[in-house]
């Protein structure tokens, strides 16, 4: 059996597979609730073989969304669309996911196919958007209002809120979104966060919010259901979050009830300087995972079965979470396994009548 087709078990979740659908975003919701087209994307995604299925950045509060179109979260009447799509994903053999987000300075803006500008109130956008400080993330977008102490505890209650209600929708597995420029990435930057008050300065300040809502979502999210955080583990700019306070980060979420950290990179400074290339991400996978024992998952720019099987053969991380390879490949699994010559993946039987024989 190739090392990324071997199960891995996750308090009371076992996946069968370290392969991850990462979250993507499809602006395709109307209101926040799931679709047809979310069915659809995730379910052949889940009929491809991966072992875990997360939802795109699915926002805890109307304000929190990045666009109008994005999935929500926030409503009770969300919940009946989202079950019908966790049960068919683990009626494949997949666990299901979600990723809880608040999109912070970067929302109410247009769908990326319309230039992702700025939508003002009188065109449909929010009458506010929220961040640690009035610090807007480039010309292009609004300007943020600075949260208060009061803002903050709803946000956090919003999380909670959400937790609750992705339970009752179904899911096993909750992903925190705390990476890419959105809300709870802005808190832990320096860049964007200049709060003076208990928010803002020192390390210990800036993770407050990440923790308060950790802490807010295990009160309602079962101890034996797993729980990731996705990080930045950089920021990639001077003066920003860095991977030394990522690491620092990384334990003590491990003390604090996380079971993995999904290890992204940047989206919060405009002026961002990123070397892309195969794996580009992977190193700061490694890195945590060394240095603090958590469980970690690599991301970006993993396109191939070998490089997917190098990470979890050679010690790298404990999932590969993979994104626009997924849009290309939704049978990715199936896929890699036969390039693999790994014969544990199971087909699904409909399709039994096309598999290839060695």
């Amino acid at each position: 059996m190739a090392a990324l087709f071997t199960p891995l078990q996750i308090g009371a979740v076992t996946l069968k597979n370290r392969i991850v659908v990462s979250p993507m975003c499809e602006y395709s919701a109307e209101n926040g609730f799931a679709n047809n087209w979310h069915m659809v994307h995730l379910g052949s995604r889940a009929v491809g073989g991966a072992g875990l299925i997360i939802t795109e950045a699915a926002a805890v509060s109307p304000e929190g969304r990045i666009s109008p179109s994005d999935l929500g979260i926030w409503d009770d009447a969300h919940i009946t669309n989202l079950r019908n799509i966790t049960q068919f994903i683990k009626e494949q053999g997949c666990a299901a996911g979600i990723q809880l987000a608040h999109a912070g300075r970067k929302s109410s803006t247009t769908v990326p196919w319309k230039g992702s500008k700025v939508i003002p109130p009188e065109e449909g956008g929010w009458k506010e958007i929220y961040a640690p400080s009035a610090i807007p993330f480039s010309e292009h977008y609004g300007m943020p209002v600075a949260l208060t102490t009061e803002g903050i505890h709803q946000v956090v209650a919003d999380f909670k809120a959400a937790a609750k209600r992705s339970l009752e929708a179904g899911f096993q597995v909750i992903e925190i979104h705390a990476a890419h420029g959105y809300l709870i990435h802005e808190f832990l930057s320096p860049l964007s966060n200049h709060r003076t008050d208990e928010y803002g300065g020192s390390f210990e300040n800036r993770i407050k919010v990440l923790l308060s809502v950790v802490a807010a979502v295990r009160e309602v999210w079962p101890a034996d259901h797993p729980l990731f955080v996705r990080i930045s583990a950089t920021d990639w700019a001077d003066g920003g979050w860095n991977l030394e306070e990522s690491t620092k980060l990384a334990a003590i979420l491990k003390d604090k009830g996380v079971d993995l950290i999904d290890c992204s990179s940047g989206g919060l400074a405009i002026h961002q300087k990123i070397t892309v290339g195969p794996l580009y991400q992977t190193p700061f996978a490694e890195h945590i995972r060394k240095e603090t024992g958590i469980k970690t998952g690599a991301v970006g720019l993993i396109t191939t079965a070998a490089e997917a099987e190098s990470i979890i053969s050679e010690g790298k991380a404990d999932l590969v979470i993979m994104a626009r390879e997924m849009l290309r490949d939704p049978y990715f699994p199936i896929h890699a396994a036969h390039a693999l010559k790994d014969e544990s993946l199971k087909w699904p039987i409909q399709y039994e009548r096309a598999k290839p024989r060695h």
